[in-house]
């Protein structure tokens, strides 16, 4: 029986997330990425606090997990996004057309009454990348 290799991706300043709270921030199977919830937490561990900056952490830190896999945002073709207000849904959309460009993915929103047990998280997105 052939066993599928797989990869643990820890972009610098997110071995934390490996480390204490025992979690990959994506794993690599092949050439398909799966990559983990991504919050607005910064590098020093703090939530960023102003919505839209928040949002854009969120795909800063995804930026960099793909970086880290050798991918872009071209590669992602299929994103979850969490929300703790679906109101937010237009800031959403503009954030993430700033990373995406015309290359979107497949995308599905689910409302979310709190995200990560602690109040202040807006937003977490996750997603599959495939390097093709």
């Amino acid at each position: 029986m052939t066993t599928t290799k797989r990869k643990a991706i820890v972009p610098k300043g997110m071995e934390f997330v490996r480390d204490d709270i025992g979690y990959a921030p994506a794993v690599l199977v092949g050439n398909t990425l799966y990559i983990s919830g991504q919050i607005g937490r910064n590098a020093e561990r703090q939530l960023v606090k102003d919505r839209r900056q928040q949002f854009i952490q969120c795909f800063d830190n995804m930026k960099a997990v793909l970086e880290e896999a050798g991918m872009t945002f071209s590669h992602v073709v299929e994103v979850t996004s969490y929300h703790t207000d679906m109101r937010d849904l237009p800031l959403y959309m503009e954030i993430r057309d700033l990373y995406f460009g015309d290359c979107l993915p497949a995308w599905t929103a689910i409302g979310a009454a709190s995200l990560c047990g602690i109040p202040g998280y807006f937003l977490e997105v996750k997603a599959i990348a495939v390097k093709t």
